[in-house]
């Protein structure tokens, strides 16, 4: 990313006014319960992409990537919500959102260069969005507050790209501290910064990138909403997160099918499992909220259905290999898989993944490291 605004001044032939920075996000537990009112536990990695920007007089926009190198032009006033094929379309939603709400920003041009792996659940489209807010807010002079950054990214999201996302990517995104997981209520947006510091308890959180091709993911992911919101209404409350783990058995008799059951009976167990980590985080325990994780992997798989079998395959073979926890991280479907593991086994753990997916004929994961780090920020 070092050379974005090189490659600015090479494809529109002048400086950028400034570079905006926002990293991927690793959920460590609570999936699914975002757009259910509910609690989640994100944090933000060292991997992150920028954002250099120019305005222009002439009311267009000119948005290009060094990964996807095609330039999408268009006048401003022209983007209207599924108008945008692509790439494009996150950072073209970001732009309409800012202007529907009535922010001064007129044409300008933006060039993306990403270190965050694509489709791997990493919400590399949350830090589009969230960076091309900011920096089309700091060329026009304006500074909304980083929650409003967030709720504006989740909205190009929503009502331009159709994803209908939580918001909790978003505030991963603008909202996390390094060596901090953000204890998100995503009713309230109230947020609390909780010590995570796996070094320091002779653990590392272990990133596996299964590579596994994430098919069918929006409309799997709008149908399981449907259903939650479905089921919420059946049991006459505002949000999943409104029925306790106490109320489980009872709001489970009053649902028309099993499936719906499940997935219902995902969302209240997670918030709980999300609740109980942010216990044992505050508490200094971290190691002790392995179960947890191995315990969420196990609903998404199951009562959720958001697994896949390469997913399948690491957790169980870093489980194996003496992980202290594992789960599936992000929206599902493919993906990255999370484990806690004891720094003495991290390169045992990561031989034996790959060994695994060799066997039986998967493509070869990529697997890393992640620290907590710093939310969205202007570098220049």
């Amino acid at each position: 990313m070092s050379g974005v605004a090189a490659e600015f001044r090479r494809l529109f032939g002048r400086e950028p006014e400034g570079v905006w920075t926002a990293p991927g996000r690793i959920n460590l537990i609570g999936e699914h319960t975002d757009y259910n009112d509910g609690f989640a536990l994100p944090i933000a990695l060292p991997h992150s992409l920028a954002v250099a920007a120019a305005r222009r007089p002439d009311g267009v926009v000119r948005l290009s990537s060094r990964q996807f190198p095609d330039v999408f032009e268009a006048p401003l006033a022209d983007l209207v919500p599924a108008s945008v094929p692509g790439w494009a379309a996150y950072q073209a939603g970001a732009l309409w959102a800012l202007l529907d709400e009535g922010y001064p920003v007129s044409g300008m041009d933006l060039l993306v260069d990403s270190a965050i792996p694509t489709g791997t659940g990493l919400s590399t489209s949350a830090a589009v969005c969230c960076a091309t807010v900011l920096a089309a807010t700091g060329l026009h002079g304006c500074a909304p507050a980083p929650a409003e950054v967030a709720r504006l990214a989740q909205r190009s999201e929503n009502d331009f790209v159709g994803m209908p996302c939580g918001i909790m990517d978003q505030s991963a995104v603008m909202l996390s501290d390094q060596g901090r997981a953000l204890f998100l209520d995503c009713r309230s947006l109230a947020t609390e910064q909780v010590p995570f510091d796996p070094a320091a308890h002779g653990t590392s959180l272990l990133v596996v990138d299964t590579r596994a091709p994430r098919r069918l993911v929006e409309g799997a992911y709008a149908q399981r909403r449907r259903s939650c919101e479905e089921a919420a209404r059946i049991l006459g409350v505002r949000a999943l997160r409104d029925v306790s783990p106490e109320e489980l058995p009872g709001a489970l008799a009053a649902l028309p099918d099993d499936l719906v059951r499940r997935r219902v009976r995902h969302v209240v167990t997670e918030n709980a499992r999300v609740l109980e980590t942010v216990a044992l985080f505050r508490e200094g325990r971290p190691r002790a909220a392995g179960p947890l994780l191995t315990a969420s992997h196990a609903s998404l798989r199951d009562d959720f259905e958001v697994s896949v079998p390469e997913v399948d395959t690491a957790v169980e073979t870093a489980l194996s290999a003496g992980a202290l926890g594992a789960r599936i991280t992000g929206g599902g479907f493919g993906g990255c898989v999370i484990a806690l593991v004891e720094s003495g086994l991290v390169a045992e753990c990561g031989r034996a993944v790959r060994a695994a997916f060799a066997e039986r004929g998967f493509g070869e994961p990529v697997v890393f490291t992640a620290l907590p780090s710093a939310g969205a920020r202007r570098l220049s």
